[in-house]
């Protein structure tokens, strides 16, 4: 075979293998990572007009603060999140909550959830109540708690959080 027949088939086989491990590569990036989990939620909707939706999105975003405590940021994120979400009688009675127990007034607990979960379940003098379930650990053996939060269906804001019976 001559040389430049040689030369062309080597580039032709080069470009063809980079352009596959171009093509490959992204789909293997995340395989490894720990945070990448099968089932995961891909997209996402909501309405700020909800009561329901702004409990999740207050757990949502609560969550994700506390469990990256080790970001400098986390704390006082937590801290707005707080005091935009919850009613001043709300934030009072979960201060007076963590004083007691030493343990989080939003989670009732002194450590984070890995998953957790909101649903209506219904409405009536001006208020909405939602029940969030909070699951403590991944498996078949994962622990739940519930929390009923009452919600102002004029403000939004969360006025009542209490552990579910």
């Amino acid at each position: 075979m001559p040389v430049r027949s040689r030369r062309t088939l080597l580039t032709a086989v080069t470009v063809t293998a980079g352009l596959t491990l171009a093509a490959v590569t992204p789909a293997l990036a995340g395989t490894g990572a720990d945070h990448a989990r099968p089932g995961a939620v891909t997209s996402a909707h909501g309405d700020p007009r909800d009561a329901t939706q702004r409990v999740a999105d207050f757990y949502g975003a609560y969550i994700d603060s506390v469990w990256a405590a080790d970001d400098p940021a986390a704390a006082a994120n937590a801290k707005a999140l707080r005091a935009f979400y919850l009613s001043a009688a709300a934030q009072k009675k979960a201060g007076a909550y963590e004083k007691k127990n030493h343990a989080d007034g939003i989670l009732f607990a002194q450590n984070v959830p890995v998953r957790w979960k909101v649903a209506y379940t219904g409405s009536g003098m001006g208020h909405s109540t939602s029940r969030v379930t909070l699951t403590w650990s991944d498996g078949g053996k994962a622990q739940v708690t519930r929390i009923d939060v009452q919600s102002d269906l004029k403000t939004l804001k969360i006025t009542g959080l209490k552990p579910a019976d």
